[in-house]
């Protein structure tokens, strides 16, 4: 017979309080919740307030088992009272896991003071809560390891603040396992995931070009920076790509700087011209034109041409002469075309417009990436 089949009389509870052994504290606590749990309702308001109360008090005092049961059928229970709640959400995690991950009884203060001062079992059973704030997820980030980090990343009903995101966005690029779990969140910025670009693998930058679309209004607000107010307000002006800037801002002021001006170069080997001419037309920094022409796979070179809407042809073209360029004409070259052609056909323009718009505006960032990437 189950404890929920069993008629119980209240005589039966004064006579199990009376003795102090662990079997009848047990059965006690047993007792009480049959009758808490009651789906007959015998319990009014008053009483179940007692029935808490005395939980309460013997909880610590009752065998594992007991407890662990306890904390398994009243994880779904909405009036038990915080204190008990907080009891068992605190307990050892074979006791504590069901409360922590099913309660709507603890409160945000509760479960950040189960963060501070628990174990990392505690800290995984609150990341994969139904529902985690962005005050908990912020204390979960600075306080656990990778793996309850990773789980509540994946973890779609887990709010994440704007401040958060960007500090995992950054520390994604020493931690690979952070990369997908972001860029499956629908609430990563658009301007976060194209930062990421920079240092996730082949396929996820393929997804964040393709995938991480935006809407009309983003992109004409996105089109109001002056590409040459950006570029004149960097240090890229200086130095040895000085004299070919200047040279190509004086030919775009007279219409003269297209495609074809880009392919004379490549032709010419004039790469620092042509470094500079792409400088101009786009508004990026100099550094991240030349990382662009030296990817083997032509990614990041596709994007920044097609976002200047330059058909698929002069592409073409445009990345041949740069691979030949960097072999010194001894490359075979189908195998790199046909990928890099492919990709270039599925990117929107204003998808590619606005990568190039975020890459325009974080030139001490990339600067910065660039440079631990050159240390290492």
């Amino acid at each position: 017979m189950g404890l929920l089949d069993r008629k119980i009389f209240p005589k039966d509870l004064v006579m199990l309080a009376q003795e102090k052994s662990v079997s009848a504290r047990n059965e006690l606590v047993e007792n009480i919740m049959d009758m808490f749990l009651s789906s007959q309702g015998r319990l009014n308001e008053h009483e179940r307030a007692l029935m808490n109360d005395v939980l309460c008090k013997l909880v610590s005092s009752v065998e594992n088992t007991v407890r662990k049961e306890l904390s398994q059928r009243l994880a779904d229970v909405k009036d038990v009272s915080p204190e008990l709640a907080v009891r068992l959400a605190s307990d050892s995690i074979d006791i504590a896991e069901p409360m922590l991950l099913r309660s709507g009884v603890l409160k945000d203060e509760q479960l950040i003071e189960i963060i501070r001062n628990r174990t990392e079992a505690h800290r995984m059973a609150i990341a994969i809560r139904a529902h985690v704030s962005e005050e908990v997820s912020s204390e979960l980030i600075e306080r656990s390891r990778e793996d309850v980090i990773e789980a509540l990343i994946s973890n779609d009903n887990a709010r994440i603040s704007k401040l958060s995101m960007e500090y995992l966005v950054a520390e994604s690029r020493n931690v690979d396992r952070f990369q997908e779990p972001l860029l499956n969140r629908h609430d990563l910025p658009v301007e976060l995931a194209h930062r990421m670009y920079w240092w996730v693998s082949a396929a996820l930058r393929r997804r964040i070009i393709l995938e991480f679309d935006v809407e009309a209004a983003v992109l004409d607000d996105a089109l109001e920076m002056a590409t040459k107010t950006a570029l004149k307000s960097h240090d890229s002006a200086t130095g040895v790509m000085k004299p070919a800037l200047d040279l190509v801002r004086e030919l775009a002021a007279n219409g003269e700087l297209n495609i074809s001006f880009l392919q004379r170069c490549l032709r010419q080997e004039k790469v620092n011209l042509f470094v500079a001419g792409l400088t101009e037309m786009t508004g990026l920094d100099t550094k991240i034109i030349w990382r662009s022409i030296r990817e083997r796979t032509g990614e990041s070179l596709a994007i920044i041409i097609r976002s200047l809407e330059i058909d698929r042809d002069s592409f073409a073209s445009l990345f041949l002469l740069i691979v030949q360029s960097r072999s010194g004409g001894r490359a075979r070259t189908t195998g790199l075309v046909n990928p890099v052609l492919s990709l270039y056909d599925g990117i929107k323009v204003k998808n590619a417009k606005l990568a190039v718009r975020h890459w325009q505006r974080d030139f001490g960032y990339q600067d910065a990436i660039m440079a631990m990437r050159d240390a290492v």
